[in-house]
């Protein structure tokens, strides 16, 4: 009783400010000639109920250079169709623990928490969770939610502690639209920034050069990066023998490697949902143009300025253009090129979690970078890819309709269009709500009940009961082993009340694959 009380009493403190946690294990990354202590920030928001901290869940901040996303904003992240996920949690006795990276300096080193590297924050998070664990009251295991980076820094963590014999007491780990396989900013805009940046001498891209593209954090991320093109002695011309997608040398290939060898914790049930499309559609095509305009800069100056996405699967096209004029005569010019694999198309118009490319220069205060954001065509880009969310290691086609016996993940969220990163919907919040709440999986509340798997574990027959209020055409299910082989799969068009297949599968689990014209889900089956 008197550590109930007490602990009641320490974190109604905690919870009206936030408070800063050092990591105990440094951390060298691979541009640092020592190792450093992590630091961040967290805010603990006790349930509704009791106000003890018993049911804890915590949520990692993702990718915020400068730290331009606090708490508070990290907790609004959770805001959906007029609700809030933490608040609904709260209320069921859930204890949430938001973790921000912000700016701090650490042995005379200062540190952009939000971008820097991913190893780092993870033990971080490593010393958050002992601290919860410690100061929970019973035993409840915890439960951790990694938005975006959020989700490499918890995957990371969970897997760093269970290989250093460290017991995370952790039930489940929700990735939300991470980069498993890397991330991605067209290349072209990098080009041009950087551009900007180093020729041009605009100090306000040179913001956008160090604190994001530089980043470690985002060195550790993009898949391709403009640092991997660059003419030897040049910081802004491109070598025209590096066109083929690289990422920064030194950083993102060491990084993929390091995360591969962890691999993904083992005694956490890991799930991820996701907001790239999962049937193949694409964000715009391959070679299409962003940017295509003369801009006016004033004091007869003009530029004109040209981008393009990368190109289609084995073909070399032109990216950036841009070249400035004096009264019509030509002052200075750039332009770069981009080749694609023979086996997929460039990034940029892949099925994916939506970026912005305004995103970040929409605050700064500059009339070339203010004239560029309104002449855009085309903002939105494939910022996670689909194929990465769900980290499936074995395609290299990123266009390609992903196998969801091939992920990983025990469970997984994916919509039929590409939406927003890290955008939460009723959809993707009633199936973390499911997973978190425990349900058993033939009452599992998805795409608002869109389909019930009406017996779990299933005997004769797989036997799904509809939605009455929708209806429906086009639907294909499909049954995989965990091997991540197909064993089954029917279409059926236009069905009403409940489809029944009749199965010939041994007793096991499998994956229960659905797609409709609107929406993919798969969940754990059992068969007996």
């Amino acid at each position: 009783m008197e550590k109930v009380f007490f602990t009641l009493i320490v974190f109604i403190s905690i919870q009206v400010s936030s408070q800063t946690i050092t990591s105990t294990i440094a951390y060298q990354g691979y541009d640092e000639s020592q190792a450093y202590y992590g630091e961040g920030e967290y805010q603990l928001f006790l349930d509704a109920i009791d106000g003890v901290l018993d049911k804890p869940i915590i949520m990692i901040d993702g990718f915020d250079p400068g730290d331009e996303r606090d708490i508070s904003m990290l907790y609004a992240k959770l805001d959906f169709n007029g609700e809030n996920l933490a608040d609904i949690l709260r209320d069921e006795g859930y204890d949430f623990i938001a973790l921000n990276a912000h700016l701090y300096t650490t042995d005379e080193k200062y540190i952009d928490g939000g971008a820097d590297y991913i190893q780092r924050n993870a033990m971080v998070l490593v010393e958050l969770i002992n601290f919860i664990n410690n100061e929970k009251v019973g035993s409840e295991e915890l439960v951790i939610i990694g938005p975006s980076m959020g989700g490499l820094i918890a995957r990371y963590g969970l897997s760093y502690m269970e290989q250093n014999s460290m017991d995370h007491e952790t039930r489940l780990y929700i990735s939300f639209d991470s980069p498993h396989l890397g991330a991605n900013i067209p290349v072209s805009f990098q080009y041009l920034i950087n551009y900007f940046a180093k020729d041009q001498g605009n100090a306000q891209a040179q913001v956008v050069v160090d604190n994001v593209l530089n980043s470690p954090a985002a060195k550790e991320m993009l898949i391709d990066h403009y640092l991997g093109h660059l003419l030897a002695g040049s910081d802004y011309e491109q070598d025209p023998t590096l066109l083929l997608p690289v990422g920064a040398p030194n950083f993102r290939d060491a990084f993929q490697t390091e995360l591969d060898n962890l691999g993904f914790p083992q005694n956490v049930r890991n799930i991820a949902m996701i907001n790239g499309s999962g049937n193949g559609t694409m964000i715009g095509v391959p070679g299409m143009s962003m940017i295509d305009t003369t801009l006016d800069l004033g004091n007869s100056l003009t530029a004109d300025i040209s981008l393009h996405f990368a190109p289609a699967a084995g073909e070399t096209i032109n990216i950036t253009d841009f070249t400035t004029y004096f009264f019509g005569y030509p002052l200075a010019s750039f332009e770069a090129f981009e080749e694609s694999f023979s086996f997929t198309d460039g990034l940029d118009s892949s099925p994916g979690g939506k970026g912005d490319i305004t995103s970040g220069l929409a605050d700064l205060n500059d009339s070339l970078i203010d004239a560029f954001i309104e002449a855009l065509e085309q903002e939105n880009y494939s910022f996670i890819p689909t194929i990465s969310s769900l980290a499936i290691s074995n395609e290299n086609n990123w266009y390609e309709t992903p196998t969801i016996g091939d992920s990983p993940f025990v469970n997984t969220y994916v919509p039929s269009e590409n939406e927003n990163h890290v955008t939460l919907t009723q959809q993707n919040a009633n199936f973390a709500l499911a997973e978190i709440r425990q349900e058993p999986l033939n009452t599992i509340d998805f795409e608002l009940v869109n389909y019930i798997l009406m017996e779990n574990p299933v005997f004769e027959q797989i036997r799904l009961k509809l939605n009455p209020s929708l209806s429906y055409t086009n639907i294909s299910i499909s049954v995989y082993n965990t091997s991540g082989q197909q064993i089954l799969t029917k279409k059926i068009q236009n069905p009403s009340d409940i489809i029944t297949i009749n199965h010939y599968l041994k007793s096991g689990i499998y994956i229960l694959n659905i797609v409709d014209d609107a929406y993919s889900y798969n969940t754990k089956m059992i068969v007996k």
